[in-house]
């Protein structure tokens, strides 16, 4: 199967079985934006469970937060949003399709530098354009390079008609840890060092949406940020590191997929940057950055508000301005990048089969419980009670009556059940074998094989293995 194929399987299991829909379809749809439905929100929210578990609920002085998406302006003057969140645009003078050019320079070795200025892109561009083609109609010929900015910009009641200063959805989501900073300090007194973590909408106005959920214009991020004493950040962001590796890996991510690569060109204001990069079905690409911004951003914010923001040393009275090491994920590519590690084609029973090989406690699906003929009412009938049972030890217990069997299977090997629980006539007592009575065939997703357990035994069973 080649990249390009594994993308398509990809995308099309996504509508097939419920995971992820094109937005807005029946209008056409609308480039970036996709809408996940019932078995893709299952799996995301178990993400998001995971990733809240990891980086609040199993560490100590973290705290969540849920800001909102609206935000004064003077936000993102004070991030640099409205001046520096930009990308370098090029059009084709053929078909008018346009490009990102520090992409297609670093397709060719060349590196752009984020700090660059128009004319300084260009240049670099001018002397490259010769080995520059349209991806859409292969011309060479493109329009001087422009920055576009990538902030969504918005109206809020009377603000925007009263005021100069637009509103704008958020470009990021951390910003608004940073503006509950203090409101976390003056109410929970936590001591340093202590994290804040959030999940919340980001919105970008990308040209050229593309790869799927890897690059859209509406979507979520996973952020951390965790304050620290000025100066005490080399060991802090070390551990930082391997911890955000080890997840991913705990997630049953591949961990030959996986690796770090440190940022060439760093912004002003960092002290270290390093991303987690999956190799996806292009490449290896970004999946999580891990920043070390030393103390910029509060200091960013202090001068913009005029409001102090430097932390009190409860014991010693010292004040300062907190240094930051910061996570933060796209939680469609980390979707997108549990799809693609999971998905598999083999050959089962002398069928060609799709499955997608995820750790129990991510997958949409837990068990699946079904009785071998719907038309057996003494069969419904245990097959619910043993629902009913498993429900008990997780709510996510499917039902599935419709069609033979074998088919039941298949359908639950497409959105990575990990089980399947059959109950028969021996498990009513109606076989050949009395001592099978109570028992019922438990078929494994990645194998198909099959075993017969006592459903006495199946809660604890699954628990296990959920955990």
């Amino acid at each position: 199967m080649t990249d390009a194929n594994l993308m398509e399987k990809i995308v099309s299991l996504c509508k097939r079985r419920g995971f992820v829909y094109p937005g807005s379809e029946i209008y056409g749809g609308l480039a970036g934006i996709y809408d996940f439905g019932p078995r893709g929100f299952e799996l995301l929210a178990n993400l998001k469970k995971a990733w809240w578990d990891a980086v609040v609920y199993g560490r100590e002085n973290w705290y969540p937060i849920d800001s909102g998406m609206f935000k004064n302006p003077r936000v993102w003057e004070a991030s640099g949003h409205t001046t520096g969140f930009s990308d370098p645009l090029a059009e084709c003078k053929k078909c008018n399709a346009r490009i990102r050019v520090d992409k297609v320079l670093g397709a060719i070795g060349v590196t752009a530098d984020e700090k660059m200025t128009e004319e300084e892109i260009n240049a670099l561009f001018d002397a490259h354009r010769a080995e520059i083609k349209c991806e859409k109609c292969s011309a060479h010929d493109f329009s001087r390079v422009r920055k576009f900015n990538l902030l969504v910009q918005s109206n809020l009641g009377d603000f925007t008609s009263e005021g100069n200063n637009p509103v704008y959805l958020p470009g990021e989501a951390c910003q608004g840890i940073y503006l509950d900073y203090k409101n976390i300090v003056d109410s929970m007194q936590p001591k340093i060092p202590f994290g804040v973590a959030q999940i919340g909408k980001a919105f970008r106005n990308e040209i050229s949406p593309r790869n799927f959920l890897f690059r859209c214009r509406e979507f979520e991020q996973a952020d951390t940020q965790l304050f620290i004493r000025p100066n005490e950040n080399k060991e802090a962001y070390e551990a930082l590191k391997e911890e955000r590796m080890n997840w991913f890996i705990s997630l049953g991510l591949n961990k030959e997929n996986l690796r770090f690569k440190q940022h060439e060109n760093l912004v002003f204001y960092a002290k270290d940057a390093w991303d987690i990069e999956y190799n996806y079905p292009w490449g290896f690409d970004e999946l999580e950055g891990i920043h070390d911004r030393s103390d910029y951003d509060l200091t960013q914010h202090q001068k913009f508000s005029s409001v102090d923001l430097r932390y009190t040393d409860p014991e010693t009275a010292e004040k300062y301005v907190p240094w930051i090491l910061e996570t933060s994920m796209g939680m469609g590519r980390l979707f997108l990048a549990v799809l693609a590690d999971a998905y598999r084609e083999d050959e089962l029973g002398g069928e060609v089969r799709t499955y997608l090989a995820l750790a129990p406690k991510v997958a949409p699906v837990k068990a699946m419980v079904s009785p071998l003929l719907k038309n057996k009412p003494e069969l419904v009938a245990k097959a619910r009670e043993v629902r009913a049972l498993l429900r008990q030890v997780h709510p996510a217990i499917a039902w599935d009556d419709n069609g033979n069997i074998g088919k039941r299977y298949r359908r639950q090997d497409e959105i990575g059940t990990p089980f399947c629980i059959t109950i028969d006539f021996d498990t009513i007592g109606h076989g050949d074998d009395a001592a099978l009575t109570d028992t019922v065939t438990l078929r494994h997703r990645d194998s198909g094989a099959q075993e017969r357990i006592a459903i006495a035994s199946l809660p604890a069973y699954l628990a296990e293995k959920l955990r």
